[in-house]
């Protein structure tokens, strides 16, 4: 057998035999079956036969020689390039990629992830890369993508039924998740054949922000009063009674709607949750939190959800957000997010003395780096702990009682 070189593909009459490679076993060159017919690469190892391309540019017999090495080297590893290509050809738009993702790659994810998920593919991917081929996204794509949702291009406000709304206001944030999840879909793609790389990888991200937001005594008077003429207006009283349950407990939002009445523990004063963002936790609950669900158990302890949906029976509230935007604007907190309330809790835990071992026991955090985040709230005590032991030295250096000195007043 004679190495494959262009002084031997040049010459190659149609209608003849497949050349073998003298030296790289397996690759090999067909000859046209009809004058003016192509000739073309090809390898075989096995039972896989792979076509390389015909000759011509790009292929030469030197470049098509290294692409078959390249290809030996992934069928050593278990890969199979032509069952690739073909899943390649075959794989339909993103929208099409993304409803098999739901259907098959989100086994191991939580609920409420996998909502987070149905409703950013709703709101964003299929808006802006839905009839785009999975084959054809490239980086560029999803960086224009990321702009576009940052951008709030994929916002909208809309009624869904006679007290539903579904609000889409897009931002850095909703970019970062969004992308995010999309690279886990392409991720998906890729173990399934349908592409062989992530466009999402490099790409750079907005960074999560930072925002704290802690209500003040006044602004808490101003939420209670907002949700007691909500309710007295005739608002649905669920959501009211849920957003009642995040301000008293920390929890997070997911935690309090799907909070059932067989994870409520009225005995020991906590809520046995069998699963959260971390995992199986249990919630200890102070008086007023326990007050409030026992005047809801009177009338729905018969229910599975301690927050039922109105619209979807057996099941729990989806959404508080349409009821939580009418209250915070009644109560002038529009720039406060249903998630400040969870910090409130915290700020409120550590003005009264809790350390952040047991804040973070309290709201469920797994890192201690998580709880350091509040740690900045505790200047207060240990200010007035230095200004005591400042001032009892400065009376002992200047020969005063240490009764003499007093810490300097705050400016307002």
């Amino acid at each position: 057998m004679p190495r494959i070189t262009k002084t031997l593909v040049d010459k190659l009459e149609p209608g003849g035999k497949t050349v073998w490679d003298a030296e790289l076993k397996g690759f090999g060159i067909r000859p046209p079956r009809a004058a003016g017919g192509a000739k073309v690469f090809v390898l075989k190892k096995g039972s896989h036969w792979l076509t390389i391309g015909r000759y011509s540019s790009p292929w030469t017999a030197e470049t098509a020689r290294k692409e078959a090495l390249r290809l030996l080297g992934e069928l050593v590893a278990g890969r199979d390039p032509a069952a690739e290509k073909k899943a390649e050809r075959l794989a339909g738009t993103v929208a099409e990629l993304c409803a098999l993702y739901l259907r098959e790659g989100t086994a191991t994810l939580k609920p409420g992830t996998v909502r987070n998920h149905h409703s950013r593919i709703r709101a964003h991917v299929i808006p802006l890369l839905g009839a785009r081929r999975v084959r054809d996204v490239g980086r560029g794509d999803i960086e224009r993508f990321q702009a576009a949702i940052a951008e709030g291009r994929t916002a909208r406000d809309r009624r869904t039924g006679p007290r539903g709304r579904s609000i889409v206001r897009g931002g850095k944030g909703a970019a970062r998740l969004t992308v995010m999840m999309l690279s886990a879909i392409f991720s998906f793609a890729i173990a399934r054949g349908q592409r062989r790389d992530n466009p999402c990888s490099g790409v750079p991200r907005f960074k999560p922000g930072n925002k704290e937001r802690f209500l003040s005594a006044a602004e808490q008077v101003r939420l209670g009063e907002a949700l007691s003429a909500a309710l007295a207006e005739g608002a649905n009283p669920t959501p009211i009674a849920a957003i009642r349950l995040l301000a008293l407990s920390g929890m997070r939002r997911g935690e309090v709607l799907s909070l059932k009445w067989s994870e409520v523990d009225f005995e020991r004063r906590c809520l046995r949750l069998a699963d959260s963002k971390t995992g199986a936790k249990v919630v200890q609950l102070g008086a007023a939190a326990l007050e409030l669900l026992a005047g809801l158990a009177e009338a729905k302890a018969s229910l599975v959800y301690v927050f039922p949906s109105g619209t979807a029976r057996g099941q729990p509230i989806s959404d508080i957000n349409h009821v939580w935007q009418r209250v915070r604007r009644a109560a002038r907190l529009e720039d406060v997010r249903l998630h400040d309330l969870r910090h409130s809790f915290a700020s409120d835990l550590v003005n009264s003395g809790a350390s952040l071992a047991m804040i973070g026991k309290l709201l469920g955090h797994r890192n201690v780096a998580t709880t350091a985040r509040y740690s900045h709230l505790s200047d207060d005590p240990l200010r007035a702990v230095a200004d005591r032991a400042a001032g009892s030295i400065a009376a002992a250096l200047a020969g005063r009682p240490a009764a003499e000195v007093l810490p300097l007043a705050r400016k307002t």
